[in-house]
């Protein structure tokens, strides 16, 4: 990996711990040197600039966020790059309400910050903050490892992403200014942990202006954070858009890991086979993963949350695949499957599959009603589930009993929710009130999962032994229509018994 640029400081000249990073390379730095850099540059070609497919749904989703904040600025950082080790960064993924905001995917843009600019007449006007590229006669452009363009390639112009978003555009150093106009009349709002040096400056500015600071902002600064996941709740045409085709990118993926399951059995870290497969293609297709995935194969499909992926992959197991593609506009899939490695279900784990696909059918079935509220779905699901362990005489007390909040018993080998809504974030709107996630009504343009699963540990000793060490998720991803039906969007991708062994035989070439 290349060197970033040094200052070359005289070799004799003590450094600060700051400073050490530069002791491993050296750049020329004479007059000659940067008018040598600056001349000789052929016109810049830039490609035209497209809308942004998201771009006719800012105004209303600025409208929504502003709405209890009236004569407020408010205030939403993409965030920052974050070491992942000495000076190499992960790759940048912009805060999702400021993505959600300004309909900037991709690794967009580092540093930059929207502000919601209160208008005189009510309301507010959504205005970018951000780097611009640098003239090439600046040192930037070839000094900078963190915006220049020898390092980072030509970043855009103002007027490029207002051409794109068809927002407002300003040089972030003009932000602090903007935050402190009318300051003290005008109060302020921030999205608080993306970016420490934007939160330093609002503080610095609410202190100068007499604002409340620290814990006195925390509660409102706290409430437009809770307003910014209540208002994607609701997906506009757009978003529900970009959740199918990730779903569709998804499905590439698992097709390539049964090409790759042959493979997988004979490493002796076959599942990080499996994790591989699907990697490549969500980076060939996408941004990349919408989170790690999960490659768990055997017992360890009963580690609801297992990364590590480190094990083998044994003729004879299952492996449960919970994996999902994240499309260039950030928005991801989530699904799970739950596949024999061998291409067929053996007689016990085709039992507990089928428990659990019953229990998708139900959720699915009991969102489609009338008057269906999000938790709803969670308990059809948990009604199939404890029926079935009751049949296998598992459970310990009646289906009512267990079902009860009194009971639970069944939650044993189901612990985890069965939904949850799905769309910049694998689990989306989390900083949502209750009374807007779990206890609300299911409304159009509401995206989530259904994902039940059975979990038979392999030293679960109140269960028989042909179940130990079984574990099966079924997950699809789902969204709410205009008419209140919900529409199961992974549909596509094989989930019975029948297709996924049909599937694995088609896949393989058998």
């Amino acid at each position: 990996m290349t060197d970033s640029p040094s200052t070359s400081p005289e070799e004799s000249a003590p450094q600060s711990m700051a400073d050490r990073g530069d002791t491993r390379s050296r750049r020329p730095d004479s007059d000659a040197f940067r008018a040598f850099m600056a001349s000789g540059w052929g016109e810049r070609v830039t490609a035209p600039v497209e809308r942004s497919g998201a771009a006719e749904h800012l105004p209303a989703r600025a409208v929504a966020a502003g709405e209890p904040f009236t004569g407020q600025r408010l205030v939403v950082p993409a965030g920052t790059f974050k070491v992942r080790n000495n000076d190499c960064d992960y790759r940048f993924r912009a805060h999702s309400a400021f993505a959600h905001l300004t309909g900037l995917g991709g690794e967009r843009e580092p540093d930059a910050v929207l502000v919601l600019e209160p208008r005189e007449a009510g309301g507010h006007e959504a205005v970018l903050y951000f780097k611009p590229r640098a003239s090439r006669t600046s040192k930037e452009f070839y000094a900078d490892s963190r915006y220049g363009e020898f390092w980072v390639g030509a970043r855009p112009s103002l007027e490029e992403v207002s051409a794109q978003t068809g927002l407002r555009c300003a040089h972030i150093d003009t932000l602090r200014d903007a935050l402190a106009k009318d300051a003290g009349q005008v109060d302020l709002r921030i999205v608080r942990g993306v970016d420490s040096n934007v939160e330093s400056m609002v503080e610095e500015v609410r202190s100068q202006a007499g604002l409340p600071v620290g814990e006195d902002a925390r509660h409102e600064d706290e409430r437009f954070e809770e307003r910014l996941s209540e208002i994607r709740l609701r997906k506009d045409p757009f978003e529900r858009a970009e959740l199918r085709r990730a779903v569709e990118a998804t499905k590439l993926g698992f097709d390539d890991i049964l090409k790759a399951l042959p493979r997988a059995v004979g490493h002796r870290r076959g599942e990080r086979v499996i994790e591989g497969a699907f990697g490549a293609v969500a980076r060939e297709e996408g941004n990349g993963l919408g989170y790690d995935t999960i490659a768990a194969s055997g017992n360890h499909a009963n580690t609801l949350h297992w990364i590590d992926n480190d094990g083998p992959v044994n003729e004879g197991d299952l492996v449960l695949v919970d994996a999902g593609v994240e499309v260039d506009s950030l928005y991801t899939a989530d699904i799970t499957r739950t596949l024999p490695v061998n291409g067929t279900f053996s007689e016990v784990q085709a039992r507990v599959y089928q428990a659990v696909l019953d229990a998708c059918e139900a959720a699915l079935a009991r969102a489609n009603e009338p008057g269906c509220r999000f938790q709803d779905v969670h308990d059809a699901a948990m009604r199939v589930i404890a029926a079935r362990l009751r049949e296998w005489s598992l459970l310990p007390v009646t289906v009512e009993e267990s079902l009860s909040p009194a009971g639970q018993q069944h939650r044993r080998w189901m612990p985890h929710g069965t939904c949850h809504h799905l769309g910049l974030d694998v689990h989306d709107c989390a900083k949502a009130r209750r009374e807007m996630y779990q206890e609300a009504l299911l409304e159009p343009g509401m995206a989530f999962t259904i994902e039940p699963g059975l979990y038979f540990r392999a030293d679960d000793e109140l269960i028989p032994a042909e179940y130990r060490g079984i574990g099966v998720r079924i997950e699809d991803d789902v969204i709410v229509n205009e008419d209140g039906s919900v529409t199961r969007i992974s549909e596509d991708i094989p989930r019975t018994i029948a297709e996924v062994e049909a599937w694995i035989a088609a896949a393989q070439g058998c």
